[in-house]
């Protein structure tokens, strides 16, 4: 039994050659980034709790470690039902999948106890 090598493919671009079937890439200037109205939720919160006396020891690493980890869940929550904002109920299920038990029940209905207040104060 003898071997033969495989026949090149014969429509193989040559090294360094451009490829036909691709899209031309757009102008420099075609899309703008949209720059934040604002300083991002995060950073409301932290500065909010931070001077807060009812911190309770709580280190500003951990605080910000566990904001990143429940705006990472909600993120994750809004691309899996295919929609562009998060709401509310994406971050209460977010806090419900990364607190055990009766802690995010706690941490649910207060969340709910400090947007009420927000709302009603407006």
């Amino acid at each position: 039994m003898s071997e033969t090598a495989p026949a090149a493919a014969p429509d193989a671009p040559a090294p360094g050659a451009k490829a036909a079937g691709k899209k031309p890439k757009k102008a420099a200037g075609g899309s703008k980034a949209r720059k934040p109205a604002g300083p991002s939720v995060t950073e409301l919160i932290t500065k909010a709790v931070a001077a807060s006396k009812e911190r309770k020891g709580l280190s500003l690493a951990a605080l910000k470690k566990a904001l990143a980890r429940i705006a990472g869940e909600a993120s994750r929550l809004a691309h899996y039902n295919k929609r562009s904002t998060i709401t509310s109920r994406e971050i209460q299920t977010a806090v419900r999948l990364l607190l055990p038990g009766e802690l995010a029940k706690h941490a649910v209905s207060e969340g709910t106890k400090a947007v009420t207040k927000y709302t009603s104060s407006k």
